[in-house]
């Protein structure tokens, strides 16, 4: 009887210690905020993976004019911003070569000017033969056109587009769409264009600015 009163006075005392101790609470983990370089690098390599390069770009032109930036962040912006103007869907050849020579004179000690270092030769032999192509008398009107869209004269591209009836490939019809010179809105007159969608939808699209 005497070693069951201990026993129950011993437990006793741990339930005491335990009721004066602070609750446990579940705090909730710190939301963490992705910074708004973060966040537009982000968006735009999600967007250069869907396919639309165009849009990518417009993305980082947005971003590169945040003055919170770090230098180094806004070296990888410009870099960015010159590989995709230069790849095949950037269709601004010579703003790569602007954006890689804006991050070799202003960022010259970051690992950015030296990637862009490495890409500005190729992107200026291609504007040079691009170039070159439309000096040529024997150009076709269709390799005029996509050296226009290569060199960032769009308009010129798609006056020639007009002019003589031009129907690119889908891909450069799919750009044109997604820059915003094609609109599928009601309303507009001129040529229809047949554009498949890289979701497999169909579009008929005019030219935004006619019949307006």
């Amino acid at each position: 009887m005497i070693r069951f009163s201990l026993a129950a006075v011993a437990s006793a005392l741990v339930l005491a210690a335990c009721a004066t101790q602070a609750p446990a609470t579940d705090e909730p983990a710190p939301v963490v905020v992705p910074s708004q370089y973060e966040l537009g690098m982000s968006t735009a390599d999600e967007l250069q993976a869907a396919g639309n390069v165009p849009t990518a770009i417009q993305r980082l032109m947005q971003l590169v004019g945040d003055p919170e930036l770090t230098p180094e962040q806004k070296a990888d912006v410009l870099y960015e911003l010159g590989a995709l103007s230069m790849s095949p869907t950037g269709y601004d050849l010579p703003g790569a070569v602007g954006y890689f020579d804006e991050v070799m004179a202003n960022h010259p000690d970051t690992d950015a000017a030296r990637r862009a270092k490495a890409k500005l030769p190729e992107a200026r032999a291609q504007v040079e033969a691009l170039n070159a192509l439309l000096a040529s008398a024997d150009t076709t009107n269709t390799e005029r056109f996509n050296a226009l869209m290569q060199l960032g004269r769009h308009q010129d591209a798609i006056d020639l587009m007009t002019q003589y009836d031009l129907h690119p490939d889908n891909e450069v019809k799919l750009a044109m769409y997604q820059i915003g010179y094609l609109c599928d809105e009601s309303g507009l007159t001129g040529q229809s264009y047949t554009v498949q969608d890289r979701d497999g939808t169909s579009r008929q699209l005019r030219f935004c600015d006619y019949g307006k």
